[in-house]
């Protein structure tokens, strides 16, 4: 019998949807002690959000500073996992304050040592740059990264914006104006991801998890843009400044974030189209890069 533990964080239910069709296979075996986890927070977030609360949850995402958690069941802490899948969410291009605090956490370092872990996002379009900052936190919590599975929002990065926007603030997953597509992971997909957790489940039973990632990148788990790669990299530059001002002024934090909202409006329906132009202009100059950064950014 091999134990398997599913941690999440989830407001929407939809990383939670996914992790719960990723484990199927391994809840349908008879071989495997399968746990599930939801991150809670002694504080959470808003869900929906409204403006102020989203904006002002900017600086402390992308710092990566943790807040307080509930502690974890000592049920889980005293048990030692063959396999964790470990789901996330994106927040400002860093992963989430939740997920992040859990990672920096005491309950963390016990329950990943040592252990493989194959993790699994649930986001917009952009989680090259969020994976890289998550495979720092697992390695300094001595966990074995061995599986990455990457679940987007499939329609264009413009629209895409519009509708995840809308139901972040309003709460509800539905078409906006009844003509666009549902905003996040389409429902086909994350119906359809139970496929990768059967190929966790055959290498884990096989004691082969280093030849994982391989075979769930032939599967289709892992898709690279390299258009969304060079905005990410750019986007996190630019981010970094802005968190830094924001967070070291904090009697001006109002001020501040209403002028990065100005500024975050103005990036995407401005310069984004821009960088896409100039990205498609100069993609035939740097298809050696390109294909380099998809092999590494497809691994682990």
């Amino acid at each position: 019998m091999k134990n398997v533990l599913v941690i999440y964080y989830s407001q929407s239910g939809q990383l939670e949807s996914i992790a719960r069709n990723i484990a199927k296979p391994f809840l349908n075996s008879e071989e495997i002690n399968l746990t599930f986890h939801e991150i809670q927070l002694e504080k959470p977030f808003p869900f929906p959000w409204n403006k102020e609360s989203f904006f002002d949850a900017f600086p402390e995402s992308f710092l990566q500073i943790p807040t307080a958690l509930k502690p974890v069941p000592e049920e889980i802490l005293n048990t030692k996992f063959d396999l964790v899948l470990f789901h996330y969410q994106v927040w400002y291009l860093s992963p989430s304050i939740p997920i992040n605090s859990f990672l920096k956490s005491d309950d963390a370092k016990k329950i990943l040592n040592n252990t493989p872990v194959i993790t699994i996002s649930g986001s917009r379009n952009m989680w090259i740059m969020a994976q890289e900052k998550i495979k720092v936190l697992l390695r300094k919590a001595n966990a074995n990264l061995v599986g990455n599975v990457a679940l987007v929002d499939r329609v264009g990065n413009l629209i895409s914006v519009i509708t995840i926007v809308e139901w972040m603030f309003s709460g509800v997953k539905k078409k906006y104006l009844g003509i666009f597509p549902l905003p996040g992971v389409s429902e086909k997909d994350i119906q359809e991801s139970s496929q990768f957790g059967e190929i966790m489940l055959d290498s884990l039973q096989k004691d082969n998890l280093t030849q994982l990632q391989p075979k769930l990148v032939e599967a289709g788990a892992v898709k690279i843009s390299s258009y969304l790669v060079t905005v990410d990299k750019t986007a996190n530059k630019i981010f970094n400044k802005w968190s830094n001002i924001i967070y070291k002024n904090q009697k001006k934090r109002k001020q501040l974030l209403k002028v990065f909202n100005v500024y975050l409006f103005l990036a995407i329906w401005l310069i984004s189209p821009i960088v896409y132009i100039l990205h498609l202009i100069t993609y035939p100059l740097k298809l050696k890069t390109i294909k380099k950064e998809t092999q590494y950014y497809q691994g682990v």
